[in-house]
């Protein structure tokens, strides 16, 4: 994998322009040394992502003992009216999901990023829209924040992913259209970064919303996380472009752990749940796709994995804007 990108000559404003010098000034290495390079830290984050699970696995019922001293649980509305009921189950387990994420992606930046690597930039600034999200997924299970407040908190915390954007922020026109428009290619400049400021507050509440149900918060982010490995693996193995391949293993550095993770979590969060995400997860699981979406250069197709939310969030607005009554448990 190449570490370094080539400098941009100082005369060069746009981000088409950089890619065309980019690629005059440097020759680009043999197809098999990119896929060589590609492989060898893939398989790595596979490893360590495969040692997250297990770990995540082991963490939860520990967690779960601290969690309930701290009185941080819930009841199963669900289960109303039975024994299960009336059972304290642990909330907020996502923050283990959260910190074993964190310990795996930065000790995997010790295997792949040199010090000067300019990918390191963006690397960091997923690590600190994910870390900020958290922390504020947490402070919302533990002081409760009304629901309008929360859809203020991702806006602030892709601040770093969207200063870190270093991708295009050019749309294709669909062929039906270009007739009529005259262009093939639409450059949206800053109006592409709001685009991005949105899907982030959109990606990580919609997670939230959709919920309700034993198994549906975690189990929409494995189905959404995989659905994104794939595309990530079937662009590679189509592209020739090094820089296109490069950033959708990128995507795969980050997709990867969250997806082990999940799964660990979703163990404990099927029906019956024994445990309960809490918003911790759901915060964290949103904007953690929002960033593979945005640095790995597919946020466009990021919103077809988001089909269901989208429908969901429609379905919801006269609640969410006020038309209607808005139960504080709202099932989907």
């Amino acid at each position: 994998m190449a570490r370094k990108r080539a400098s941009e000559p100082a005369t060069i404003t746009t981000t088409k322009e950089v890619t065309v010098a980019t690629y005059k000034e440097t020759k680009p290495p043999p197809p098999a040394q990119i896929q060589h390079d590609l492989i060898k830290p893939i398989i790595i984050n596979a490893g360590l992502s495969l040692a997250g699970f297990f770990l995540t696995v082991k963490m939860i019922p520990v967690a779960s003992k601290y969690v309930l001293k701290r009185n941080l649980f819930g009841y199963d509305i669900n289960k109303k009216g039975t024994p299960q009921g009336t059972v304290k189950v642990p909330e907020s387990l996502g923050i283990v999901v959260a910190v074993v994420f964190m310990v795996l992606t930065i000790v995997f930046q010790f295997f792949n990023f040199a010090p000067d690597s300019n990918w390191l930039v963006e690397y960091n600034a997923a690590l600190a829209s994910i870390c900020f999200m958290t922390l504020l997924g947490f402070i919302d299970d533990v002081l409760d924040v009304p629901w309008r407040v929360k859809l203020l908190l991702p806006s602030i915390a892709a601040f770093p992913l969207l200063m870190a954007y270093a991708g295009h922020t050019t749309i294709i026109i669909p062929k039906p259209l270009v007739s009529y428009i005259g262009l093939k290619v639409l450059d949206l400049g800053f109006i592409y970064k709001i685009y991005m400021w949105f899907l982030a507050i959109f990606c990580t509440n919609c997670i939230n919303i959709h919920a309700g149900i034993n198994g549906l918060e975690v189990g929409q982010t494995v189905v959404i996380a995989s659905a994104i490995l794939i595309h990530n693996v079937m662009q590679i193995g189509v592209s020739a472009d090094p820089e296109y391949q490069q950033a959708h293993a990128f995507s795969m550095y980050l997709v990867q752990p969250l997806l082990a993770t999940s799964l660990a979590l979703l163990s404990y969060n099927w029906y019956p749940s024994s445990v309960f995400v809490g918003d911790t997860y759901t915060y964290f699981a949103g904007m953690t796709l929002v960033v593979v979406g945005i640095l790995g250069h597919f946020s466009e197709t990021l919103l077809i994995f988001f089909l269901a939310q989208v429908l969901n969030f429609l379905l919801s607005a006269p609640q969410l804007f006020g038309f209607r009554h808005c139960p504080r448990h709202r099932l989907p």
